[in-house]
């Protein structure tokens, strides 16, 4: 069996207010995946992406929560699902980070990232989650409101 990870959820930046937010770049508010005490945000910084969850339109955010809680299937990624997304808009047309979900009994396996639409491979994960922690983090992500 592997390793059981630990998630949970708490609200970030893009920038912290001891970093200098770059000209032109926008500090986007979100709630950030940590996984092992690690932020998601943090390991792919380097793809300028920032997590889909906590931000946007309330709608938006519940489509997320669904869609990662294995509630609906995403209309063309299937089981793979949009955990990066651009800060600006979070449209999947200015590219994101996916990652492939399944659940086998008590456990959800996080595996499989890929950046798209280039689809190619990013070296993270697997991660397992026992179901009632993931649940209650993903359900932890989801606030009203848009904040930038």
């Amino acid at each position: 069996m592997s390793k059981i990870n630990r998630i949970e959820t708490r609200r970030s930046k893009c920038y912290q207010d001891w970093e200098v937010k770059p000209e032109g770049q926008i500090n986007t508010n979100f709630s950030d995946i940590l996984i092992d005490g690690i932020s998601i945000y943090d390991m792919l910084k380097k793809y300028e992406f920032i997590p889909c969850f906590g931000w946007g339109v309330q709608e938006n955010q519940q489509q997320m929560v669904d869609y990662f809680l294995l509630n609906d299937m995403h209309p063309y990624l299937y089981w793979r699902y949009p955990l990066l997304v651009c800060a600006w808009c979070g449209d999947e047309e200015c590219g994101f980070i996916s990652v492939f979900v399944e659940r086998e009994g008590n456990l959800v396996i996080w595996q499989d990232f890929r950046l798209e639409a280039d689809n190619r491979s990013i070296p993270l994960g697997p991660f397992t989650f026992e179901w009632e922690e993931y649940e209650q983090a993903i359900r932890n992500t989801c606030i009203e409101g848009k904040s930038k």
